[in-house]
């Protein structure tokens, strides 16, 4: 059930970062951009904590692991989407 927990964690952490990337995609595109954004925070919010009781079934442990890899997940998400330009200035730090 570890395991289950930890990968229901990187699942979580799709659904809600990659909700947050397809909602400020289409942003730009709607008439009502904070009514799309306020509306996208709550189904995801409503969805991953759902998750997060159902998952632990009671355990601090299974929800600690499900909330690590949500987090994890979370860095790959802001290395993925990260412009490149950005991403060799930190790997090559300053300079000067």
């Amino acid at each position: 059930m570890f395991v289950i927990a930890a990968l229901a964690g990187v699942l979580f952490g799709f659904i809600y970062f990659g909700g947050l990337w397809l909602t400020i995609q289409k942003m730009g595109q709607v008439g009502r951009p904070v009514l799309l954004l306020t509306g996208s925070f709550i189904v995801r919010l409503g969805l991953v904590l759902a998750g997060f009781y159902l998952v632990s079934n009671g355990r601090l442990e299974y929800l600690t692991a499900s909330l690590i890899t949500f987090f994890l997940t979370r860095y790959y998400f802001i290395r993925k989407i990260q412009p490149v330009s950005e991403r060799s200035v930190e790997s090559h730090g300053n300079q000067s």
